[in-house]
């Protein structure tokens, strides 16, 4: 691939933090935009420089300039708008959690695969340069014995779950909730590291007809513990950290910033930080353009058997918990 012509789907938040490292990076622009309100996908395509703005998916996907589809409307959608661009012939990144369902993951990765094209799971984490420190580290602490994770940032949308509504943020109709959000993160650098657990069991904070604000996930692994907290109702210090027989791994900022590496032993005490850019998106745009540029698809599809064992453990997990989304 000479050059990657985007097409985004989605207009929040998450999208301009992506636009504004893909204008800083080389070898990918944005080419079109797809919104389904017309006025927010021509204010998107006039901030970044796009030509092209469309209404209609169907259209969208038809535009044969567009090589890559960038895929961040609400969780519920992914699946959908994922699979239709793969059949369209495009190579997708689609944002996190890449559906809501273990087995539409697999159709996903199956699909791609399939048609021999990219599709990237747009999760930081796998893309930081300090997570590539972590695993080289791993092996100094010895033997794992707990793995502690917290990620907690208050959410102004909890304030209008205190005043009776329903945010999609936290409405199982949407795929809302925290553990498909951020306690993502940490479910997902466990997985990444560890790989799947033996089981895991979730302890929610519910709010009545609603997802999850918050809550803490145990996952047992041969000889280990590992505990994922997550809360979009409080807020908190954000770490991860990894306690073995002979040491232990720090990770400032949590599992999908990971500032900087502390290795502490009885012998020494190191700190790592290959990161220069505080900014996780920047390492994570970048990534993805050197993979889809060099089409390396064994390293996509590597990404991809992560994603399907952390959408496993999500989904049991969840329904374990009650909390249910449509299609369950």
């Amino acid at each position: 691939m000479e050059e990657i012509k985007l097409g985004t789907i989605g207009s929040g938040p998450i999208v301009h933090s992506i636009l504004d490292n893909v204008a800083v990076t080389e070898g990918i622009r944005l080419a079109a935009v797809y919104s389904r309100t017309e006025e927010k996908g021509r204010e998107l395509a006039a901030e970044y420089g796009a030509d092209k703005v469309y209404t209609e998916l169907d259209e969208f996907l038809k535009d044969e300039e567009v090589n890559v589809v960038y895929v961040a409307s609400p969780n519920l959608l992914h699946y959908e708008q994922t699979k239709k661009a793969l059949s369209a012939g495009k190579n997708v990144i689609c944002e996190k959690p890449f559906c809501t369902k273990a087995e539409q993951a697999r159709e996903l990765a199956a699909l791609a695969k399939e048609r021999h094209l990219l599709l990237v799971d747009a999760v930081p984490t796998a893309f930081l340069p300090n997570f590539e420190v972590v695993k080289r580290e791993l092996p100094k602490v010895g033997k794992v014995k707990l793995v502690l994770g917290n990620f907690s940032q208050y959410s102004s949308r909890y304030d209008l779950v205190l005043k009776g509504e329903k945010p999609n943020v936290f409405n199982p109709q949407y795929g809302g909730g925290c553990l498909m959000d951020i306690n993502f993160y940490n479910v997902y650098l466990n997985i990444a590291l560890f790989g799947k657990p033996k089981e895991a069991v979730y302890f929610p904070n519910i709010y009545e007809g609603l997802a999850d604000t918050s809550g803490i996930l145990v996952m047992k692994y041969d000889g280990f513990v590992s505990e994922s907290a997550g809360a979009k109702d409080t807020w908190g210090v954000n770490s991860f950290q990894i306690e073995g027989e002979k040491g232990y791994i720090y990770v400032k900022s949590g599992s999908n910033r990971m500032a900087e590496v502390q290795v502490v032993t009885k012998d020494s005490e190191e700190n790592f930080n290959e990161q220069e850019k505080p900014n996780p998106w920047f390492y994570e745009v970048r990534k993805w353009t050197e993979l889809l540029l060099n089409e390396n698809y064994e390293a996509v599809y590597q990404g991809l058997d992560v994603m399907v064992d952390v959408m496993e453990v999500l989904e049991t997990a969840r329904k374990k918990a009650g909390i249910i989304f449509p299609g369950d």
